[in-house]
């Protein structure tokens, strides 16, 4: 508690010390040149906040990887100057993190309702020295953190009760977007509140952070309604099917619609996946979602039904291999065993990078005669995100003096820049970053000034940034060109070797079609070690290298490839 106490103690001294000739820092320690691991750093003298803490997919340069977290070296180094944690929504790639970045960071996290109830699901999972303090809020509040005062505007998403904030700073106005789309048919009745975004607009707007993943994508981002008409349209001709539905567990939008559907042509919905689970019941706990009596089954009492009675409602839309999806389709599912009968839809559209998963998803089902579909072939899937003529309404609203494009790879960045200098806006007003560069922003000027530590943290398994880049190098050299172990125990003292040398080869060869060559590397490693012998080298580590060095130019000159090797010598 002693970090907490201190923290609050400093608020109420700076609030009121705050001079103007102190610049603003901004810094992204995630979520630019990138999808996913969103989290934006604003710094005012002794003050910062923080907005969003996410998570990203790893690549395919990290096997075993399960996913990616943003390196907070520089937060945990100025602990004492942290107000709090600001969250959007509650995406994964907005949320995501924070189970394991609160284990250092022990400051309070401020969110809606529906954003909270998803994280505390996340966070009973994890154990903690001191209980993460949790703050609802709710659009039209104001917090006071520090210098900093930040206000929830509601916006649309693909995500009930996400919000972008305007943080008042002593420098100006700041308005960070979050993840948005002008929706003017939500779901839920409430549209985004342009009606403020004006207001900020006219009282003058210094700095936008604005997301940019839709900023090559012309037009409007279609509504969550249009998805509704779709479904029916799928029940409607499909009376005779079971029909089982992937999405992404967040959506609470479309899983509502999914159940409206589904109840209106007397199905019951049963729903897999624990993300899935999780959700729901934060949604229907929190009011977020209503099902009508007698619709909801446990997965359990799927077989007390035909299929055409059932829909049922899953994770997996990204092709994760252990989501329920994929376990259906491989036929590892212990409750569903998906057939003829079955119709399977994919209400997603794949995370880029993620394509390749779900391809291999939609294969195994099609080779079992499964009929499948997908947003490739019908809109079951509405993006959540502002295409340009949506990202070009946020900067005529606001009219910011200044910008900086956040939440997109390279080229998204770069055609929002595009789109801000359509509309006007000088170039050199226009600041496209990089992970742990400092914007330093004061009320006229705005200019790139250092960097502060930043990158990525894998997580794999239990074991949380202990999987570096060594460890990924020797995971891809291993998946590349294989291993090969040579065991030999040896009298140094005698100078002889006592047994071996023995040869396992794994991912290389097929041993036993390729004994010829285990017997030469077999002579080899005998042959460097008895060299070592000769030359008085008896040093362990020196003949370990030898018996490498000989056998990696072998080998190459032999098979053009580069095992691991890896020599096991035992001195008696």
């Amino acid at each position: 508690m002693k970090k907490r106490i201190m923290a609050k103690g400093k608020q109420s001294k700076n609030a009121g010390a705050a001079q103007n000739t102190s610049k603003l820092k901004v810094i992204s320690l995630g979520g630019l040149q990138e999808v996913g691991k969103n989290i934006t750093v604003l710094e005012y003298e002794n003050d910062i906040i923080i907005i969003d803490c996410g998570m990203g997919f790893p690549d395919d340069e990290m096997p075993g990887v399960d996913f990616v977290i943003p390196d907070t070296t520089y937060l945990e180094k100025n602990i004492d100057k942290i107000r709090g944690i600001f969250i959007t929504h509650g995406h994964e790639d907005h949320i995501g993190a924070l189970p394991y970045v609160l284990r250092d960071l022990h400051v309070p996290v401020y969110a809606t309702r529906l954003t909270l109830g998803i994280l505390r699901n996340k966070l009973s999972e994890h154990s903690y020295e001191e209980t993460p303090e949790l703050i609802e809020c709710k659009p039209g509040d104001k917090i006071r953190a520090g210098v900093f005062s930040i206000e929830f505007i509601h916006v649309n998403h693909s995500i009930a009760d996400a919000c972008c904030f305007a943080i008042k700073t002593p420098v100006g106005t700041v308005v960070h977007t979050g993840d948005f789309k002008i929706d003017l048919t939500p779901i839920d009745g409430a549209m985004i509140d342009i009606a403020r975004l004006g207001q900020l607009g006219n009282e003058g707007v210094l700095l936008l952070l604005c997301e940019s993943t839709n900023a090559e994508r012309p037009g409007y981002t279609p509504s969550e309604k249009n998805v509704g008409a779709s479904l029916e349209d799928i029940f409607f001709k499909n009376p005779d099917k079971r029909i089982v539905i992937a999405s992404f567990s967040s959506n609470v939008h479309r899983v509502q619609q999914i159940i409206d559907t589904s109840a209106h042509y007397k199905r019951k919905v049963a729903i897999t996946g624990r993300s899935m689970l999780n959700v729901v019941s934060a949604a229907l706990e929190l009011g977020y979602m209503t099902v009508p009596e007698n619709v909801l089954i446990d997965i359990n009492e799927i077989k007390k039904y035909s299929l055409e009675q059932l829909t049922l409602i899953t994770t997996g839309s990204q092709g994760e291999p252990m989501s329920a999806l994929s376990r259906m389709a491989f036929a590892e599912h212990d409750k569903v065993e998906l057939g003829t009968r079955d119709l399977v839809v994919i209400s997603a559209s794949p995370i880029p990078g993620n394509e390749k998963l779900v391809g291999k998803v939609i294969n195994e089902l099609c080779k079992k005669h499964i009929s499948v579909i997908h947003s490739g072939v019908a809109d079951v899937h509405v993006s959540g995100h502002a295409c340009q003529e949506e990202i070009k309404m946020m900067h005529a609203l606001l009219k910011p003096k200044f910008l900086m494009p956040i939440h997109g790879e390279e080229r998204h960045l770069e055609a929002h820049k595009a789109l801000a200098e359509a509309m006007g806006m000088t170039p050199d007003h226009i600041f496209v970053s990089e992970i742990g560069r400092v914007l330093e922003v004061d009320k006229n000027t705005a200019r790139f000034n250092g960097t502060v530590p930043a990158g990525r943290v894998l997580v794999d398994g239990y074991g949380v940034g202990d999987v570096g880049n060594i460890v990924l190098r020797d995971r891809r050299h291993l998946a590349q060109d294989g291993l090969i172990v040579v065991v030999a125990t040896i009298d140094t003292i005698e100078r002889n070797i006592i047994s071996g040398p023995d040869v396992v080869s794994r991912g290389f060869v097929y041993v036993r079609e390729a004994e010829e060559l285990m017997d030469e590397i077999r002579t080899i490693a005998q042959e460097a070690i008895l060299e070592c012998f000769e030359s008085d080298m008896l040093d362990w580590n020196h003949i370990k290298s030898a018996v490498k060095d000989d056998l990696t130019k072998y080998l190459y000159a032999k098979t053009k490839r580069k095992p691991m090797i890896l020599p096991v010598i035992m001195n008696v």
